[in-house]
């Protein structure tokens, strides 16, 4: 239902956009957001954004603020994370969740996760 795209091998310093398809829920209804989970570590949570897309949240725990944005296209039942600046650190597979309300209190919904290799 949920279906990341967008990763692969990418220069340190590039910029690309990882996408969300999302089927078989009401897209519009849910609150998404961005995980990753680097080799050997935790899964982290990147950032949130509200059904409307009216908000969104940005983890202060990982070094994303000001580099990556989170969106959405409630038209096209999709969610995006636009990675800028991209560091060796931000290699990771990249998950997206839906979840109800905002912010959710747990994420309902999960994709299979698209993984992000960036080499310097």
């Amino acid at each position: 239902q949920l279906q990341a795209s967008g990763g692969g091998s990418v220069q340190a310093g590039g910029s690309p956009r990882l996408s969300c398809a999302v089927s078989g829920i009401d897209f519009s209804m849910y609150a998404m957001a961005w995980f990753r989970q680097a080799p050997g570590r935790d899964r982290v949570y990147l950032a949130a954004i509200s059904w409307s897309g009216a908000y969104t949240y940005y983890a202060d725990s990982v070094s994303v603020k000001g580099r990556f944005t989170i969106s959405r296209d409630n038209a096209e039942n999709t969610v995006y994370l636009q990675m800028n600046s991209l560091k060796a650190e931000d290699t990771a597979v990249y998950y997206c969740a839906a979840g109800f309300g905002y912010p959710p209190t747990q994420y309902d919904y999960w994709g299979q996760g698209t993984e992000v290799t960036v080499s310097s």
